[in-house]
């Protein structure tokens, strides 16, 4: 990146930030004062080191290893020498097996933004069973070739807010979301905030390619964390959580991925309760 480039994308960031304390000053600053906090864990992440305890044994090293035949989409993937092309790190299919298997042999409703070669469609409707309804969504034309009797392509942006109305008219049920689309921050934002409130209870939303260590969805989720933890209501019966709380059962981050789970059902409350007879006198409750 030239000079003037660098000064140029700078120059927008600095109007992107001048125009947030605007139209939010009070958060703005709130956000400002954890910066350090920011700072001082992703500089721990840098310079972490393993620890001797690294090398030793671990107590559950006896117990039988889990082969790689436990996992259909890793069998799947490694015998999948001819056919249409399927591009995955490698690390993706123990994530997918772990948060998609609950769904195996039941009717789902599936949703993989970006197709590409259209290799992953097929493998989706090997792993899940004949139940699987199976969406994609690509901005090239050329994907609609892959459409077929259990396979609806439609063909579009999406950073792109109508098109996803459009998408919901016609499709009421999404039960899983993959989005290995555009890999732009726009475009992944606009994609969950339109989407994540669609899918149906108990579904999951999986984005991959989160690269680069200040990526500004990675940015945008940690303040879907904030609000994950919020205690804005706090009285004697316990929690009222917000909406988002109510129905954001878990988020999961991991390289390149983050994984949110819906709710089956509304959570109402968030409660504490103590449990036992002898409580230190130091604390009333």
């Amino acid at each position: 990146m030239s000079l003037i480039s660098r000064f140029k994308s700078r120059y927008k960031d600095l109007q992107k930030i001048t125009k947030v304390f605007i139209q939010q000053p009070q958060l703005s600053f709130k956000r400002l004062t954890k910066l350090p906090a920011n700072l001082r864990g992703f500089n721990y992440s840098q310079e972490w080191q393993p620890s001797a305890v690294t090398n030793k044994q671990p107590s559950f090293s006896g117990l039988p290893a889990v082969s790689q035949s436990s996992n259909p989409l890793k069998s799947y993937i490694n015998s999948h020498k001819e056919g249409k092309g399927i591009l995955k790190w490698d690390h993706y299919f123990d994530i997918y097996h772990q948060h998609f298997k609950k769904f195996v042999g039941h009717e789902v409703h599936i949703l993989e933004i970006g197709i590409f070669s259209g290799g992953s469609l097929e493998m989706w409707r090997d792993y899940f069973g004949s139940k699987c309804h199976i969406y994609g969504v690509d901005i090239q034309e050329e994907c609609k070739m892959y459409e077929n009797e259990y396979t609806n392509i439609f063909i579009g942006d999406q950073a792109d807010r109508k098109f996803w109305k459009l998408f919901k008219d016609k499709v009421p049920v999404v039960d899983i979301l993959i989005d290995d689309g555009g890999h732009q921050a726009e475009q992944q934002i606009v994609t969950l905030e339109e989407m994540l409130p669609h899918l149906s209870p108990g579904g999951i939303y999986f984005c991959e390619d989160i690269h680069g260590s200040y990526n500004d969805f990675a940015s945008y989720l940690h303040g879907l964390i904030n609000s994950l933890n919020d205690m804005i209501q706090l009285s004697e019966s316990g929690i009222s959580p917000t909406q988002f709380q109510s129905w954001i059962k878990s988020m999961h981050f991991y390289p390149y991925v983050t994984v949110i789970e819906k709710a089956e059902r509304p959570e109402e409350k968030i409660v504490a309760t103590g449990h036992g007879t002898e409580w230190q006198p130091f604390l009333k409750f």
